[in-house]
């Protein structure tokens, strides 16, 4: 199985396929409640369909996990998938060029491969565990940044109390808010941002499986509030905190988090 070439294959079938509906109101109609158990817009169920068509035709793994259908089963294949269809669904939507397709392939319950790719830009991050993080096939690395007062990163900010990153807030130079989550986890792997904040207690398994591993092959380091690894459960329902930095900078900014 090549799955990063199926990756390129599903991610241009769904860039045409909701290509009416970015900048539409239509692509955020809501459809239906998601297994995520927040509601499935339009935009969201195009992209879905056609990952799961894709993938049950081509029997990429045994079980697909996507936040909106839940758990899927797949006949033939190996492995489990983890499916974020749009990741920035909000941005893609209004017609703001940062959304992305997010897909990870594991076995055991480890990440061996992953794949994100900026819907808007056709931008690609690729990772495979023990081996390589690329962006549009060249090899990245986390940015060299160790002080957090010459240091840019990027926080979730949709429903979350502040308070918590204030002591923080006062240290960074650059706060950016840019609404997906997958992408800002891959430019960290690429050193554009030194940081990544999520203090929601949301973030799910199928929103940060791929861009968490291309983080860290490309150097970075991910974890829960109090430094220890990140463990996601197969559920969409379930969501965690993250803390995801270039390394240099991340007990500092748990410290100042504390």
């Amino acid at each position: 199985m090549d799955f990063l070439r199926s990756c390129n294959e599903m991610a241009a079938l769904v860039r045409e396929s909701i290509r009416p509906l970015v900048g539409s109101p239509e692509g955020g109609q809501v459809i239906r409640m998601g297994a995520d158990r927040t509601p499935t817009e339009k935009i969201d169920q195009v992209a879905e369909d056609c990952v799961i068509k894709y993938v049950q035709e081509h029997d990429l793994c045994a079980l697909l996990i996507s936040e909106e259908a839940g758990k899927v089963p797949v006949d033939g294949g190996k492995g489990t998938i983890f499916l974020d269809p749009i990741d920035g669904t909000y941005n893609a939507v209004a017609g703001i060029p940062f959304y992305a397709l997010s897909l990870a392939w594991a076995t055991d319950g480890v990440v061996q491969q992953a794949f994100v790719q900026d819907l808007a830009t056709k931008e690609t991050f690729t990772a495979v565990q023990g081996k390589f993080a690329h962006c549009n096939g060249k090899p990245i690395h986390v940015s060299s940044t160790s002080r957090l007062d010459t240091s840019a990163m990027s926080v979730y900010g949709r429903k979350f109390d502040p308070t918590r990153m204030m002591q923080l807030g006062h240290k960074i130079r650059r706060w950016r808010l840019l609404g997906a989550s997958a992408l800002e986890l891959s430019y960290i792997g690429a050193g554009r941002i030194d940081g990544f904040v999520d203090l929601r207690g949301t973030l799910r398994v199928t929103d940060a499986a791929a861009g968490m591993l291309i983080c860290t092959e490309a150097g970075g380091t991910v974890s829960d509030l109090n430094g220890d690894p990140l463990d996601f459960p197969e559920e969409v329902t379930v969501g965690r905190c993250i803390i995801a930095t270039n390394g240099v900078l991340h007990h500092k900014v748990i410290e100042y988090l504390r």
